[in-house]
């Protein structure tokens, strides 16, 4: 269903997703991540376009995460857990898109926005960016899927850097821990992504479609089972978690006890 904080618009055959909560950081509750899921998967069947450009409202963020207040408006496992259900869906439609996507990162990338980032086929930086995946002071088990892009772009020990140390990327560093497509100035990041975009749209467009669905399908399959696919939403069954929110909307450090 559309959403007015995932805003597209359309200049010739370039279709630019802004997540425009910038107020928030752009990070996304529920329904933004189910309408960017759609809005994605509704781009993918217009053959007119030739590439799509994500990016959030402002030069602050291009997206800190989930809204980790709609966690506790719906603890436990009353609902799917992984990032209030809806993160999977938008990353996976943002991979499956048929034409290629460019996200131009200024500011905070964190979390589910780190996903999102990954998820693209070109990552533009700005030179003050911050990336990095918060899940362990959220007491979060980040799912497979994301997992699995993170392990890809920087390999497995970049990996456990992110996610068990917590190291936050800067510009310079994500660059050289493949994270980037390329760096630029702050001020630039977003013409050098339109023009990137631009340049992308002058190739053949089936050409184009084709070369990302080969070497999407190269990936091969997730080798994950659906029970560990299952099980990697129990983080949400933990006193770990319900404290690291309550904490976290408290702003005070979290104090974890291993269950």
């Amino acid at each position: 269903m559309p959403h007015d904080k995932i805003r597209i618009t359309r200049q010739g055959r370039v279709a630019t997703v802004t997540i425009d909560r910038a107020e928030k950081r752009n990070c996304l509750d529920e329904p933004m991540w189910d309408a960017m899921e759609e809005a994605f998967r509704d781009l993918s069947e217009d053959l007119s376009l030739g590439c799509i450009l994500l990016r959030g409202a402002g030069d602050a963020a291009f997206c800190a995460g989930a809204d980790i207040g709609g966690f506790e408006a719906a603890p436990g496992a009353a609902r799917d857990p992984r990032l209030v259900g809806g993160f999977e869906g938008a990353v996976a439609a943002i991979r499956a898109c048929r034409h290629p996507v460019v996200a131009a990162i200024a500011g905070w990338c964190m979390g589910g926005g780190a996903g999102l980032a990954l998820a693209c086929d070109f990552r533009l930086g700005a030179e003050g960016m911050k990336l990095g995946i918060p899940a362990r002071k959220l007491g979060i088990w980040y799912p497979y899927v994301a997992l699995d892009m993170l392990r890809e772009v920087v390999g497995y020990p970049t990996a456990c850097e992110i996610l068990i140390e917590g190291r936050v990327l800067d510009g310079a560093e994500a660059l050289a821990r493949g994270v980037l497509t390329r760096l630029v100035p702050d001020a630039a990041v977003f013409a050098e992504a339109e023009a990137l975009a631009a340049r992308i749209c002058e190739g053949a467009p089936l050409s184009n479609r084709f070369h990302k669905q080969a070497l999407q399908a190269l990936r091969g399959p997730l080798p994950i089972s659906a029970e560990q696919q299952a099980a990697a939403g129990g983080y949400a069954r933990t006193e770990d978690f319900r404290n690291a929110v309550r904490a976290f909307l408290e702003k005070r450090k979290p104090v974890f006890a291993g269950r």
